[in-house]
């Protein structure tokens, strides 16, 4: 299963991501994909996001979280693996500059 949730993203995108999964929200997208057609989808968005769209793919992956994290566009929020598990920065930008003071 997989859940993708998409910002500002183009009609005929849309309408390509309701052929494989179900939106029960606006922009949220949940389905059963194979890994191929996952990949080939998430490629589709991440080459037709405007400047200001944004999209976040997860998915089950054997790792030690038990699951895998994608992004693309510009967010606030952005993924950082740690140590192979992968957090979330909240405002990295302002976090750079409190851990390495100029």
């Amino acid at each position: 299963m997989i859940v993708l949730h998409t910002t500002a993203v183009p009609e005929h995108i849309r309408g390509a991501l309701t052929r494989w999964l179900i939106e029960p929200t606006p922009g949220m997208y949940i389905g059963t994909l194979s890994a191929r057609v996952r990949d080939s989808l998430w490629a589709l968005v991440g080459e037709s996001l405007p400047t200001e769209g944004a999209a976040v793919l997860i998915y089950p992956d054997a790792n030690e979280q038990g699951f895998t994290l994608r992004t693309a566009g510009e967010r606030r929020r952005t993924p950082i693996d740690f140590d192979g598990i992968t957090l979330i920065a909240f405002r990295p930008e302002e976090y750079q500059q409190t851990a390495n003071p100029s």
